[in-house]
Parts: structure tokens; sequence; C-alpha cells
């Protein structure tokens, strides 16, 4: 579960005092932790929710590239989704059969398409077609490869983006994308399909945007996939599977109020009325498993307040910045920071601070928050809701280390991943 507080009035996640992480000497800030027993619990509520129908559950592997964490949804029976040659090897290293995978992306490169064909007896269960210029290179590769090549088209179900509801960076359903074979090319598509005796259509899916708190605009992309399947089985190809996507939202403070079980048993009840209910429901969920159920830890290195004006200015200054975390910058996403001892919510002693980092850019910037008026330089904070593409779009950026990570089991810590030394980077610079 997301973060909570104990009798003490410490923040917990996965049982464990933050403070006493923090508190530990092998763990440096920033540093990221992840509760990753409630991760696999998600995994396995969403896949209750297809009620032993044909189905496969796609961990989105961008979100969170973790071994642990992958391995723990390997566990419970999920496939990956992967977006690069690199993905597709965390995948197969933690146990996810090639079967399980589909591979999506716009410029996969030769080598990362000969790999998804050649691993295993048959390749990966599907690469995923984004252009009809995709289809004679993933040809050419399975021929020379002397192997059939099992493919998927990735439909751009063209949903207007004023209707997705959701940040523009993160919408990939709308017809400027660069995302997907639109729907006006797919009877070209099928005749480039049709020349191409070496690979094997197995189904047809849409990815239209992500972080949706209702579940309509899904159920709109996944309407227009439906009907694009029938209309391929109509012009005579057998169809394994339909893939409505991701996308499925979580609560960053302004509220989520359904569950990637509801955008399940939407998408499946569209389904049924197309017609196509005996196909495998395929989705590709990425942060609803991993998103609330993890934390940047970080130290405040000092504050800072101006004094001559009538109303100060304060800010927070912390020891994690945009290279650590980079959705605030990115996406204008606004997580909450909060305290790691007991908090006064809501009493004079709590005040606004503007919390930064220490990166050199006006963009390092983690938005307005209360915290106790007496913070100080030493402080623990938690960044909430950081277990999705926050380690996975770290960088060295001003030279700073790449974050530690903690990977919490059985309320305990299970392992963790050391802050790599700046050293590493100033020695790969200077050679």
């Amino acid at each position: 579960m997301p973060t909570t507080r104990d009798v003490t009035g410490a923040l917990c996640l996965g049982g464990v005092r933050l403070s006493d992480l923090v508190a530990a000497s092998e763990i440096q800030t920033p540093s990221y932790v992840y509760d990753v027993d409630a991760m696999a619990n998600d995994a396995c509520e969403l896949k209750s929710a297809f009620d032993g129908r044909a189905h496969l559950v796609a961990y989105a592997v961008k979100a969170n590239t973790a071994g642990p964490v992958v391995r723990a949804f390997a566990e419970v029976g999920c496939g990956a989704d992967v977006v690069s040659g690199g993905e597709m090897l965390v995948a197969l290293g933690c146990g996810i059969a090639p079967d399980a995978i589909v591979f999506s992306g716009v410029a996969k490169g030769d080598e990362e398409i000969d790999r998804a064909i050649l691993v295993g007896d048959r390749g990966i269960g599907a690469i995923q077609i984004e252009s009809i210029e995709e289809i004679a290179r993933v040809d050419a590769r399975a021929k020379a490869a002397g192997r059939i090549a099992r493919v998927s088209l990735r439909m751009n179900p063209g949903v207007d983006i004023e209707d997705l509801d959701t940040h523009a960076n993160i919408a990939t359903g709308h017809d400027e994308a660069k995302f997907g074979v639109p729907n006006v090319d797919t009877a070209f598509a099928l005749e480039a399909l049709r020349g191409s005796p070496h690979v094997a259509l197995q189904g047809v899916g849409a990815h239209v945007g992500s972080q949706f708190t209702s579940v309509d605009p899904y159920v709109q992309g996944a309407r227009t996939v439906f009907e694009m399947a029938r209309s391929v089985i109509a012009a005579g190809f057998a169809l394994k599977f339909v893939d409505a996507g991701g996308g499925f939202g979580i609560d960053y403070g302004k509220g989520c109020p359904v569950r990637p079980a509801d955008f399940v048993r939407a998408a499946r009840d569209e389904q049924v009325k197309a017609g196509l209910g005996d196909l495998a429901l395929y989705v590709e969920p990425g942060r609803a498993l991993v998103g609330a159920h993890g934390v940047l830890l970080a130290r405040v290195i000092q504050t800072k307040t101006t004094r001559a004006l009538a109303t100060p200015r304060r800010w927070v200054i912390i020891d994690a910045g945009m290279n650590d975390l980079l959705r605030p910058a990115l996406y204008q996403a606004h997580h909450r920071i909060v305290p790691l001892a007991a908090t006064t919510t809501g009493r004079a002693d709590e005040i606004a601070f503007r919390v930064v980092g220490p990166v050199c850019e006006s963009s390092d910037d983690f938005g307005e928050h209360v915290l106790p008026a007496a913070i100080a330089a030493g402080d623990a904070v938690a960044l909430v809701d950081a277990g999705a593409y926050g380690f996975t779009m770290a960088s060295r950026y001003n030279g700073r280390a790449l974050p530690a990570e903690v990977f919490l089991r059985g309320g305990r810590v299970a392992q963790i991943r050391p802050r790599k030394p700046v050293a590493d980077w100033v020695d790969d610079r200077v050679f």
C-alpha cells in the first residue's frame, strides 16, 4: 500500500519506518524506496479482474526497470511490454517468458528486431508494428533469420487530444502523435502484411495515453481497437488477441476514483459487445502497478528566506534534484513532499515553502508544499508516489550521482542498490 504513518506519527512504507532507513549508514540520500510486495499485490488484483478469461497483463517495463520489481511481476504471472532491446533483456533475465513479451516503439533497430525474432523457439509474443514501413523491415529480418516473426498492429485511433484528459506529453493516441499506424492507413497495412510471408499477425492494439483518472477515454480508445479488429478479421486475418494498452492513473494528490481493475472490466464489456469475447485481452499497465508504492527520500541541505519583502519568500533546498526525479520538470507533475517525522498538518507551525533541488536549472523545482516552519538542514523528507518514471528517467546531469534504490519485502529491507559514486562519472568523462 502507499505510505502510511505508524502510531508515533512516523512515515512508513511496506511496514518499514522510513526514518530508520535514513538513519542507516548504508543508505544515502537521495534514495528511492519501493514496497515490492504491494506492487505484486496490485498486479494480482488486476489479473483477478479478468475473471479467468484469456488475457495478458504486460507490465510496461519503462515505468520501473529494477530487477526485483520485474521479477516480482514475473512471479505472479505477468508478461512485459518493452520499448527497447535493453528492456527486453531485463524482462527475459527476470524470468518473463518470450511468449509473454510484446515489443512496442517507433524506431526499433535491426539488432533489436533480430533479438525479438531469435529468442526462444519462436521469438517473442509480438513485435508491435507502428508503421507500414516497419512491416517490410521485420519481414526482411525474419527471412534472414529463417523464422516467422509474430507481430501485432499498433493502431493510432486518432482520439481528439482534447478528449484525452491527460498531459500533452503523454497523450499518444491523437492523429499528430508519432505512434501507431493511423486508422485511415489500415487497408495499406493489411496489404503490406499479405505481401510479407515471414510475418504472422497475432493481434491489434492501441495505447491512447497515460494517467487517466476515469475510464471514459480508455474505453473510447479500446472501442476503436475492437472495431479495427473486426475489420481485420473480416479481411481474412485470424487474430489471437486485442490489446487495449495501458494508461491507468494513480492518485497524485488530486484523487483517482478508479482502480486498474475498473479499466479492465470496462474494456472487457466493450470487447464482448464487439463480438470478440473469444480473443485474449492484453493490457499494458506500468505506473498503476508501481507509482504509489515508491518514494524518493531526500535531506534538507538548507532553507532560504528573503528578508526585505513584507511577505517573505521561503525555500527549502533538498539534495534530490530534477536529475533524480524528472517528472515535475518534464510534465509539471506535483509530487507531495512530506517530512518523515510526525507531522502536525494544519497547525500554525506549518507554512508554505517552495521546495527546490540543487541542479543548475530553474525547472529544478518541486513546487509549493506546506512543511513545518522549523524544518532545517539535515531533516529528511519523502517525495511520495515516485515509484514510476523516477529512477528510470534519472541522469547524471550536473555531474551528480544516480540515486540509490532500496527494495522492501516482507516488512524489511530485502535488497539495496547503492548510490553510484561521482568518481565513476568523473573517470568516464575524463577518459
